[in-house]
């Protein structure tokens, strides 16, 4: 005959809520057990055994709950009847007595009680049918609350964790009600902005939110994305060994794949797929970076998209202060005053990283002296330049000086990247293509060669010359 566990629920505050039916039910059986002490009605359970032993001793939930059902099950075997006490009401996200009630191996009843969904209500003055209102678990709330518009009343948001994931999943979210400790003496019903969830609340295993309505569905991608890697970091060992110093080689690979998807977009987007499959990559970076500063108590995800919003909202004072600014040039003006006084820098030059490639860190030094006028009217004025170093270089070279040759022929890279920049050209892209081009039609020279069945080599540059012409001439 199997075992028998009667589950009852203690309200969702002090002793004096719970049921009559409850009160008996403790009184009549003397084996029982509180799924927590932690909660201001377990000392109406006397010499109740509680369960949190297995939240100290487990790293998942769901882990947790198992455990809790099995020893149940073990004890109702073993005693015959046992008295099964949880916090709120038994049937309102309790997922361990959906367990109990899925096993053959005991019989469940269970004692109605009030739950905290009742002073929820009364707290927050709504008649839940009229409004629809949708119960969510915070501890999952970006896959149960994905597409949702509201109004949504989040329930176990226990941690600084969680209600993080839940602020993150939600893209210009609303102001949320906090309710906690609904009942007690030191109930607390307030009003916070959504961007101040994880900063200014106080979580507990009595906090809820209400979250009357959402202005768009919540990201849950995104959200289900970071879980992923924090899934990785705990359980995957290569993840677990990475540090910000190790990611850095995968981090400058992943961004140049990026590159090389965006040179292979054709007509009409043709090879949009494996841009969108490479930026998914880089992503994971991004991700995996912000998932370790998290581990270090430094930031997380949310901080770090918070940061970039908040930056680019003050470096677009066109876009949403009063500044004017019409064209391109005056734009990048503003940027670099605005990032000048964000940084404390004494000169605009501060701030280049010294590890960019040589063309792009030509480039952009360019850039930052042509934001404070240092710069030719337009491109007229940077070709001399080229002439005027190209002529250095030679001098050089005849004078057979080899630290000058370097020197000139950097002055002479610059003076072409000057001109780039004046024709509004990525020199990095255009060496990038050239290369790439000349690639292409050598490899079509070694497949000719290959057809008439003579060996490069033997050619000489002439012969060479000849036949990249011929592949020249049909690309």
């Amino acid at each position: 005959m199997p075992g028998r566990i009667v589950v009852v629920g203690l309200g969702p505050g002090p002793p004096g809520l719970l049921t009559a039916e409850t009160a008996a039910a403790i009184d009549r059986i003397p084996m029982r057990f509180v799924r927590t002490s932690r909660h201001p009605s377990a000392p109406a359970v006397p010499d109740g055994r509680s369960f949190d032993w297995a939240y100290e001793q487990a790293t998942r939930l769901d882990d947790v709950y198992v455990s809790i059902a099995t020893a149940l099950i073990e004890a109702a075997a073993e005693y015959g009847e046992v008295l099964y006490a949880v916090p709120g009401s038994p049937v309102v996200g309790e997922r361990t007595v959906e367990l109990l009630q899925g096993d053959a191996r005991v019989e469940v009843e269970i004692l109605a009680a009030m739950s905290f969904l009742d002073l929820a209500w009364a707290r927050l003055g709504v008649d839940p049918m009229a409004l629809g209102v949708r119960l969510i678990d915070g501890h999952r709330f970006a896959t149960e609350a994905a597409g949702q518009r509201g109004p949504l009343l989040v329930a176990q948001c226990d941690s600084k964790a969680v209600l993080s994931d839940i602020k993150l999943a939600v893209e210009n979210g609303p102001s949320v009600t906090v309710l906690q400790r609904l009942g007690l003496p030191d109930e607390a019903v307030v009003t916070v902005a959504w961007d101040e969830l994880d900063r200014v609340v106080h979580p507990d295993h009595l906090t809820s939110l209400w979250i009357p309505v959402l202005a768009s569905p919540v990201a849950a991608e995104l959200v289900l994305f970071d879980e992923l890697v924090h899934t990785l970091r705990e359980r995957c060992p290569w993840d677990r060994e990475q540090t910000h110093q190790s990611l850095t080689r995968h981090l400058l690979e992943e961004t140049y794949e990026v590159l090389e998807a965006i040179d292979g977009l054709g007509v009409e987007f043709e090879g949009a797929e494996h841009l969108e499959e490479e930026l998914g990559d880089l992503l994971f970076q991004v991700v995996f970076h912000a998932t370790l500063a998290s581990e270090e108590g430094l930031f997380d995800l949310a901080d770090v998209a918070r940061g970039i919003r908040l930056k680019l909202i003050h470096r677009h004072p066109h876009v949403f202060g009063d500044v004017e600014a019409r064209t391109a040039g005056q734009v990048m003006h503003n940027w670099e005053q605005i990032k000048q006084v964000e940084k404390g820098r004494e000169s605009v030059m501060d701030g280049i990283p010294g590890h960019l490639p040589s063309l792009l860190y030509a480039h952009k030094t360019q850039r930052k002296a042509a934001s404070v006028g240092f710069d030719w009217s337009g491109v007229d004025g940077a070709w001399p330049k080229i002439a005027e170093e190209t002529a250095e270089l030679e001098a050089a070279v005849t004078a057979a000086g080899s630290a000058a040759i370097e020197e000139e022929l950097g002055d002479l890279l610059f003076a072409v990247v000057n001109v780039a920049r004046h024709l509004d050209v990525d020199p990095e892209a255009a060496l990038r293509s050239a290369t790439a081009k000349f690639r292409d039609r050598f490899m079509a020279v070694e497949r000719l060669a290959t057809v008439r069945g003579v060996e490069l080599r033997s050619l000489g540059l002439d012969g060479l010359d000849a036949l990249w012409d011929e592949v020249k001439a049909s690309s």
